[in-house]
């Protein structure tokens, strides 16, 4: 039996065990191959409930301090895989220290590629995919650079956009508002939105800033893809159109452009494991907003469309995936979450 550790990550990682462990006990008719440990610097965290095995990590260590402590909390519990969440990059840079003590690390990119992929304004410039071209962007610093950029993209396009070039969530995203201040905005109760001319008067103020992104909005459809990869080969991708009328859920629609721009990320970048690429429709079509280096929170909607994706990762990394058959996609699937009440550890 493996023992594979899931360390401190995002909430997403509950669905995963509880995805992995169902199918699991499918494949090995009741046996299961997996015993899951869990770990999290909360003591009550939900994604316990779903571990065979649970840990409460120490807060505040980062760096070479924190793969040190993970290095010691695979030898004492005999860990076999390493699923790394938080200092992902950092932990795949010593795949050596962790194979030395026994120890796989199913790792999404190197150090060097996770780095790039958090920082937008670099990844953008990095990008070479013409079936899914980003929008329309110039990354700024200064008020100068604010101004120079917004008379570049305002004549070419109806409606702008900001975020920072290193956020998750989409903190710090705001669509520029020319017509109603902020007062208006918030009484209107429209989120993500902000009056062009405040954002410029507080921008003023600051001189410099961390880098932000100016860009085109896109205004049509978002796509989320959750995907699986085995060292820079696409092994499977679940896209799910999110649709604007609330409570509608998101349609499972594989498109083609799509599949081919995931395909050709997975190369370019030699992504591996389970990860997600977000994509949304603009005036010229397709358009990738960014790769998300994990799990997404979607994935369970996903997985509801045929692939369970965290255990083909798991299982194919493990034993190869030329022993895995990867179920068809159902598309058209209509899918949605729904939540549920639990007791905390």
């Amino acid at each position: 039996m493996h023992r594979v550790w899931f360390n401190k990550t995002f909430s997403s990682v509950a669905t995963a065990m509880r995805l992995i462990r169902e199918a699991d006990l499918l494949a090995t008719n009741g046996k299961p191959r997996y015993h899951l440990v869990c770990s999290n610097t909360n003591a009550h965290a939900a994604a316990f409930l779903e571990a065979h095995e649970y840990a409460v990590e120490p807060a505040g260590l980062t760096g070479e301090a924190y793969v040190s402590w993970c290095l010691d909390f695979c030898r004492t519990r005999e860990i076999t895989i390493f699923w790394p969440g938080k200092e992902a990059g950092r932990i795949a840079s010593a795949s050596a220290r962790f194979a030395a003590i026994g120890v796989r690390l199913l790792s999404v990119a190197t150090e060097e590629v996770l780095a790039l992929m958090h920082d937008k304004a670099r990844f953008c410039d990095s990008l070479d995919l013409p079936m899914a071209r980003p929008a329309d962007y110039r990354a700024v610093n200064t008020i100068a650079e604010y101004d120079t950029a917004y008379a570049e993209l305002r004549p070419l396009h109806r409606t702008l956009c900001i975020k920072p070039s290193e956020s998750v969530y989409g903190l710090g995203f705001a669509v520029l508002d020319e017509e109603r201040s902020s007062a208006q905005l918030l009484l209107a109760g429209a989120a993500y939105q902000i009056n062009a001319q405040e954002l410029r008067s507080g921008l003023a103020q600051m001189q410099t800033f961390k880098t932000l992104l100016l860009m085109e909005y896109l205004d049509g459809h978002e796509y989320s893809a959750d995907c699986v990869a085995d060292q820079g080969r696409l092994v499977c991708a679940i896209p799910r159109k999110k649709l604007h009328a609330a409570g509608s859920g998101q349609l499972i629609e594989p498109r083609t452009d799509l599949l081919a721009a995931c395909t050709k990320l997975a190369r370019d970048y030699q992504l591996n494991g389970v990860f997600n690429i977000q994509f949304r429709e603009g005036a010229n079509g397709l358009a990738l907003l960014e790769i998300n280096p994990r799990m997404s929170g979607g994935i369970g909607m996903a997985c509801a469309a045929g692939p369970n994706l965290p255990y083909l990762a798991l299982a194919g990394f493990d034993q190869g995936y030329d022993k895995l058959t990867v179920p068809p996609v159902r598309e058209g699937m209509r899918v949605a979450e729904t939540a549920h009440a639990v007791e905390l550890p």
